[in-house]
């Protein structure tokens, strides 16, 4: 069992680094992996709140997106966190489908965006634009095996982006919410247990990403 464990997790980096597209590989080669988003926010934000803030927080906090800015930056969504995801429209006969994406990414007190949001809904979450990313199923999956992907949480998801600057909002209740802007370049959703290629985004592409054939 203990063999088997060990195996388990050697397999993981290797499927969440598969290179599924050339292009996404190469970008993801020039970027700076990321280990905890959270992490990252915090130090790039340098809210430098609390009683027990140092006095060089907020120079640091400086310094650091100094070193981040125009930094290609790469991080791994798991699917146990992938709740920006959601299903879309699912054409049965093609088995063509879309992938909605709203560019939210939680890090603790935090969040990661597309672009600087600038006003928030009704519960005082920022207003983001969706995202479309689309892709096509298997030979012999249907609308059932679609879906089965989102409440089973079996979408990874890769990002590969630029930070660009705090943002900040009122939160709902009083005080403020802080988070970071960024330019997302690339997007891969993967099959968190097989890392098959669920769908594919970038930002040069006008709409919607790229599409693969059916496989058989």
């Amino acid at each position: 069992m203990r063999r088997l464990f060990l195996t388990a997790l050697l397999l993981l980096p290797a499927l969440a680094l598969a290179d599924v597209d050339p292009r996404f590989a190469r970008l993801r080669d020039q970027a700076e992996p990321l280990g905890s988003l959270s992490t990252f926010l915090d130090k790039y934000i340098g809210e430098c709140s609390g009683l027990f803030t140092r006095p060089s927080c907020r120079g640091d906090a400086e310094e650091f997106r100094k070193k981040y800015e125009n930094k290609r930056l790469y991080m791994i969504v798991g699917e146990q966190a992938a709740s920006m995801l959601s299903p879309g429209p699912y054409q049965p006969g093609s088995g063509n489908y879309v992938i909605q994406l709203t560019p939210y990414f939680s890090g603790d007190a935090y969040a990661l965006t597309q672009g600087i949001p600038t006003q928030v809904d009704s519960a005082g979450n920022p207003l983001l634009p969706s995202m479309r990313i689309t892709g096509t199923t298997r030979e012999g999956w249907g609308a059932t095996d679609f879906l089965r992907l989102f409440s089973a949480q079996r979408i990874r998801a890769q990002i590969i982006f630029t930070p660009q600057g705090v943002w900040s909002l009122p939160r709902k209740g009083g005080g403020m919410q802080y988070g970071v802007g960024a330019r997302l370049e690339a997007i891969l959703l993967t099959h968190a247990r097989t890392g098959e290629q669920l769908g594919l985004w970038f930002a040069e592409e006008p709409a919607g990403g790229s599409k693969k054939e059916r496989k058989k």
